[in-house]
Formats: C-alpha cells, sequence, structure tokens
C-alpha cells in the first residue's frame, strides 16, 4: 500500500443550468490487488460527505466507487451503461440511476496520473445533473 496525494474535482451541472464544482485535495491510499488498482480516501466538509470512506477500484472497462460511513452507496460506471442502486443516508434511502458518458482512467506505472469520469444522475427520478468527476494522483 503506497502513500498518494489526490487531487479530486467534481462538476454538477443541473438540467436547467446551474453549475457547482468542488475541489479537495486529500491523502489516500493506493494499492493493486488482481488486475484491479484500488484508490482509498476520507471524504471531508467541502463534499458533504465528511465521516464517509471512499474507495475506488480502477478496472480495464469500469470503475466503481463504494462509501462507507454516514452515508452508505456503490456506484459502478462503465462509458454506455446504465447503472441503478440505492444511496443510504441518515436522512433516508434514495433510488439513483447513473449513466456514464465517456470514463477514462490514464495511470502510469508509477501510479501517478487521471481519472475522468462523465456521467448524468438521477435521484429518484427527480432531480437530475450533468456530472464530471477528476482525480488526479500525485
Amino acid at each position: 500500500m503506497k502513500n498518494v496525494l489526490l487531487r479530486i474535482e467534481g462538476t454538477q451541472k443541473s438540467f436547467d443550468g446551474e453549475e457547482n464544482t468542488i475541489e479537495l485535495v486529500t491523502e489516500g491510499k493506493l494499492y493493486q490487488k488482481e488486475n484491479a488498482l484500488y484508490l482509498v480516501y476520507e471524504e471531508s466538509e467541502i463534499s458533504g460527505l465528511e465521516g464517509c470512506t471512499t474507495t475506488l477500484k480502477v478496472s480495464k472497462d469500469r470503475v466503481s466507487m463504494r462509501r462507507f460511513g454516514t452515508a452508505h452507496s456503490e456506484i459502478i460506471f462503465e462509458k454506455g451503461r446504465r447503472f441503478s442502486t440505492s444511496y443510504h443516508t441518515p436522512y433516508g434511502d434514495f433510488r439513483m440511476e447513473i449513466l456514464t458518458r465517456e470514463m477514462e482512467a490514464n495511470i502510469s506505472d508509477t501510479n501517478k496520473g487521471d481519472i475522468t469520469i462523465e456521467y448524468n444522475i438521477s435521484l429518484q427520478g427527480m432531480i437530475e445533473s450533468k456530472n464530471r468527476l477528476n482525480i488526479r494522483i500525485m
């Protein structure tokens, strides 16, 4: 397991044009297991998920994101695929649907690089947005 510095930028654009961006720089852990790369980091107050641990599993054509703690969810990103899941929060459980539009992971042998995911999200069929997640491993 290797200590890494992560720069995480998430942009959410609602279908009515309102855009929000958050940026987080945090320490994380990186390790490889079988044919996948894992990133583990603690969320902060900035992301609105303080008290959660996020684990990303990056494989050839798929990125899965699992969160544990004050909120619990698992999201699978595969380009062109739809994924439905439950999002568990202290305020209740919500149905969530993800459509991955673009996904790219460029990570070097020195474990530095970028993961970029563009996706649409629908929460309970009521709130919809276009999202972009950039993770830079430094």
